[in-house]
């Protein structure tokens, strides 16, 4: 096995970052780079990794912080992300040694509760992880009438939007009691950007930022708000201005107002939740995709 070193806390290094970043390239073809244009990565993020001599990261899992209300309670828990590792690396159990510092290391910070998305997700049942089925919610939309200042759609390309955006992700409410998290930005960021069939729009008469997408039938797809306040669906679709006859809204919908039908989701990664809060979560539920990571 060729000579690595093993790091932690390596985003403050320029270096050190841009070795993660073709890591993640390398391995997934997605660029966590372009968080440099909304202010660097997560600040709570811990990444541990291995190094080679030659400066590459070659392995990598880091933990972060990912507060989550569940059940009308907040609880602190630790969110693990990035894990990967290169091919001609793979085998030495470089990426189980990776996960226990991160478990290890969230444990002595004093988080009760993990949470991941994997494609993989036997790799985490021996750590405590149990997959929760999610749901998307489906049902007729209420009849609204247009109202207030027309909606405008932000564009992550002008610094002027990106401060609009960031300012209101700072100050958001969950937009679920039962299930949903509390602050996550740069993630919410960074999925803006690298789906670009999501829409950002700006309710100014609301001071919400609602991003959506259009079904293949026409449906509207809510999957997320950012607000210091959550306006019922009715006040979305009056200012929003996009006709729909039916929606799709990819988180619990017990704060809107509006209920929808449950609909398993089959996606391509499996929800994780490990710790105190397993027994508290209820279904059905669903994790917005703005804050998959």
């Amino acid at each position: 096995m060729a000579e690595l070193t093993l790091r932690q806390d390596y985003f403050g290094d320029p270096f050190g970052f841009q070795a993660l970043t073709d890591l993640l390239k390398a391995v997934f073809g997605i660029d966590v780079g372009l968080l440099q244009r909304f202010g660097g990565p997560d600040p709570s993020s811990m990444p541990f990794g291995y190094f080679d001599r030659a400066g590459r990261c070659v392995a990598n899992f880091s933990a972060f912080s990912m507060p989550l209300m569940i059940n009308g309670s907040l609880v602190m828990a630790a969110g693990y992300q990035s894990g990967a590792v290169l091919p001609e690396f793979r085998g030495q159990g470089l990426y189980r040694n990776l996960m226990q510092q991160a478990f290890a290391w969230a444990d002595a910070s004093g988080f009760s509760t993990g949470i991941l998305l994997t494609d993989k997700p036997s790799l985490y049942e021996a750590y405590g992880f149990r997959t929760l089925p999610q749901h998307r919610f489906h049902g007729p939309a209420p009849d609204v009438q247009p109202m207030g200042t027309q909606s405008r759609q932000l564009d992550l390309n002008h610094a002027a939007d990106i401060a609009i955006l960031s300012e209101i992700l700072d100050r958001r409410q969950p937009v679920s009691n039962r299930f949903a998290v509390v602050r996550q930005k740069e993630m919410f960021l960074l999925n803006s950007v690298f789906d670009p069939a999501i829409t950002l729009s700006l309710l100014p008469d609301l001071g919400i930022v609602i991003a959506w997408k259009r079904g293949d039938d026409g449906r509207l797809l809510l999957l997320d708000i950012a607000g210091p306040a959550l306006p019922t669906m009715t006040e979305i679709l009056s200012h929003l201005n996009q006709p729909a006859d039916r929606i799709e809204v990819h988180f619990p919908t017990d704060r809107l107002g509006w209920e929808g039908t449950p609909m398993a989701y089959q996606g391509n990664c499996a929800l994780m939740i490990s710790g105190l809060a397993q027994d508290a979560v209820q279904l059905p539920l669903m994790l917005s995709p703005m804050a998959d990571f």
